[in-house]
């Protein structure tokens, strides 16, 4: 009882002083990067969540960027690829907000760099919310007088969305039964043979980097460029940012089309060597694992599935 009031207190401190502290949860970075010109405060992250669920933010009002990040979904929706007003669809699933304030470059092909840029994004596109900023801005008067208000607002909001403090967390601080024996059999697959950590890796299992597994290639062709939109190299072909796996049993469909319906077919796709091109990253070959191993690997990710937080 001591150390919550001890904790209350101290955050009680922060927000008669206008700014707080986030709490970070067990397993990742201690330190949340905040760009010095938006500093986290109570006032916009409430009124970034405030925002968030807001339907004036969409051309026809049918659409809050929750109708896509769905909270109770860990922030993504269960559709192949996003919806947006009047029914126009995307050729990308929508990604999970889970730790982005994390991140280094935002979208599949990592157009976006910062989090106050990426949250405009889905407003003005004609094929999400379709909204120009003006009048998104018009539409929030008073309580918003800026583009750049609304941004650091969302930002703010979006800072706040965090999952850790799973089994897998636990048993890396110690807890040597968070894990079953099975789990821990997925773990060493994961680590081992599976070749997992070639790209899910550090605390938030990505290394925000962007790879060509295969998905995109289809009748002999790229359906998807990905980075390639970006950079314009060649090599970027079909390469597509590396997703956390935190929550990722919940997240389905998965990959950046939602092209494989369950975690079963993405071990599939890697346990097989990805979809052979020209572009494919050196890192994925045949794994060749047998059926147990899969199945423990399959046990091991659903360890990863932890509390999600947001808000204040």
């Amino acid at each position: 009882m001591k150390r919550i009031s001890a904790v209350l207190f101290v955050l009680a401190t922060a927000l008669a002083a206008g700014k707080f502290k986030l709490e970070i949860p067990l397993g990742l970075d201690a330190f949340m990067p905040v760009p010095p010109e938006n500093p986290l405060t109570p006032n916009k992250v409430a009124l970034g969540r405030k925002l968030f669920f807001d339907k004036r933010l969409s051309r026809d009002g049918s659409l809050a960027c929750a109708s896509c990040h769905v909270p109770e979904n860990s922030f993504t929706d269960k559709n192949p690829v996003a919806v947006g007003v009047f029914g126009r669809r995307s050729s990308r699933r929508v990604p999970t907000l889970l730790n982005r304030g994390y991140g280094r470059a935002f979208f599949w092909d990592g157009r976006i760099s910062t989090l106050e840029e990426q949250v405009l994004q889905p407003i003005v596109n004609p094929k999400e919310m379709d909204l120009p900023l003006e009048e998104a801005v018009a539409r929030l008067r008073p309580e918003v007088s800026s583009s750049t208000e609304l941004a650091q607002a969302l930002a703010s909001y979006v800072r706040t969305i965090l999952s850790g403090d799973s089994p897998y967390d636990r048993y890396l601080a110690g807890d040597a039964n968070a894990l079953t024996e099975q789990q821990k059999e997925g773990l060493a697959v994961f680590r081992g043979q599976g070749n997992c950590t070639a790209c899910h890796i550090g605390p938030n299992l990505t290394d925000e980097l962007f790879h060509n597994t295969g998905i995109g290639w289809k009748d002999g062709r790229f359906a998807d460029p990905g980075r390639y939109l970006v950079t314009g190299d060649d090599a970027d072909l079909g390469a597509f940012k590396t997703p956390t796996l935190r929550n990722v049993a919940l997240l389905g469909p998965y990959m950046h089309d939602g092209s494989l319906a369950t975690l079963e077919d993405v071990i599939e796709h890697y346990d097989k060597g990805g979809v052979p091109n020209p572009n494919l990253d050196i890192d994925i070959t045949p794994l060749r694992l047998t059926a147990t191993q899969k199945r423990a690997l399959l046990a091991f990710l659903d360890a990863l599935t932890g509390a999600v937080r947001e808000g204040l």
